[in-house]
């Protein structure tokens, strides 16, 4: 076995779940998901492919129906991308995942240096470490609980010899949003160090603010142009309810394209063609299934966080994207034995942030994804009643 494979975390946050296992009446906020099921219109679109016998291979790149209904979704957020012009910049993938390892894939080589921006969610560092590449963290700046970016100092950390920036915003696990003057200096810069960006943009449209255009976070796709070293990863799991589907999609330069192709042959062949179905009719249920989700996510974080933030000594920010409440408590700085002993004796199941890179030891992540505001409010009661106990 490769070394840096054997040398991998394992996810400490299957590590908590684990404690939690058999354990009855655990309240379960632990994964990155929500836990309403997939609308029926999308399921019932999967069901009549299968019924129709759709069950061999597709093209590598998706669906022709599929792409195209990326394109004109991509384009409804993003309207100064033609949708015409997108059908030949898309790549459909097997899982948000499985294209950011692809796009790792296509332009890291081995002992390449990557920065990537963190807390982040633990894939986007590992990813390009399994390929061999010196990867550097830089750090958010943290002050109350809310998670701010030093530009410059981001700046002056990518250098011509660095060869990719991943940067996740809206951020899972901080809920940090990027602003479209800091994507442009961002995008200015790395074209004078022909630095390439991968930009996980999968919670764009989990977004609280009212500060943009069709209720969505604010994308590097605004600032860049076509043919800029930019690669943008997408997934069907968080804004349609799709998490166990694993369908995504990148946005790419035209250029890249044909290679992703290749790329998606030797990894997957192919995303099942039930499964694009049923995404090319979430799509077009999108103004429906999407608007709706978010105005009951923000419903949940404005139940959780304010309550959250009452407890004694809590730091805590409310998360302007994204479904998690990342905080810190006073006199728990181990929050992976923070988070087993919230399993075990107050049956509350969280993420510890450790989980997210150095930067997150010491914090908590809380998926507030729930279709019952009660089951919030009861997690709430239950861990002041722990730190109550002391």
């Amino acid at each position: 076995m490769r070394q840096v494979v054997s040398g991998l975390q394992e996810s400490r946050i299957r590590e908590v779940a684990n404690e939690g296992m058999g354990r009855e009446g655990v309240l379960r906020f632990w994964f990155g998901e929500s836990d309403e099921v997939t609308p029926e219109v999308i399921r019932q679109a999967a069901i009549a492919s299968l019924n129709a016998g759709e069950t061999f291979y597709a093209h590598n790149l998706g669906l022709p129906e599929l792409r195209h209904a990326i394109a004109g979704y991509t384009h409804s957020l993003h309207r100064h991308l033609s949708t015409l012009a997108l059908f030949d910049r898309i790549a459909v993938t097997s899982g948000g995942v499985n294209g950011l390892m692809l796009a790792s894939q296509a332009l890291v080589d081995a002992g390449d240096e990557v920065v990537v921006v963190t807390p982040a969610w633990p894939n986007l560092a590992a990813q390009p470490a399994i390929l061999g590449a010196r990867v550097h963290s830089f750090p958010l700046s943290v002050s109350a609980g809310a998670w701010t970016l030093d530009l410059p100092a981001l700046l002056q950390a990518i250098t011509p010899a660095t060869r990719l920036l991943i940067v996740n915003a809206p951020s899972n696990p901080t809920g940090w949003t990027l602003s479209r003057t800091e994507q442009q200096a961002i995008v200015n810069h790395c074209r004078s160090t022909g630095t390439w960006i991968l930009a996980d943009e999968v919670y764009e449209r989990l977004y609280y603010g009212d500060d943009t255009p069709h209720g969505a976070a604010s994308s590097f796709l605004d600032v860049a142009e076509p043919d800029d070293r930019l690669i943008v990863a997408h997934s069907f799991s968080k804004s349609f309810l799709m998490t166990g589907w694993r369908l995504g999609w990148l946005v790419l330069p035209p250029a890249l394209t044909p290679a992703i192709g290749k790329l998606i042959e030797f990894n997957t062949s192919c995303a099942p063609v039930f499964v694009q179905r049923a995404a090319t009719v979430a799509l077009q249920h999108s103004d429906e299934i999407t608007p709706a989700l978010v105005a009951h996510l923000k419903d949940c974080r404005d139940t959780l966080v304010p309550r959250l933030q009452a407890l004694p000594g809590v730091e805590l920010a409310s998360p302007r994207g994204g479904m998690y409440a990342f905080f810190r408590l006073p006199g728990h700085p181990d929050c992976l034995q923070t988070a087993k002993r919230l399993v075990r004796e107050a049956g509350l199941g969280l993420a510890p942030g450790s989980a997210f890179g150095d930067e997150g030891a010491g914090w908590l992540r809380w998926c507030f994804a729930s279709r019952d505001l009660r089951r919030l409010e009861e997690g709430v009661e239950r861990l002041a009643g722990w730190l109550r106990k002391g």
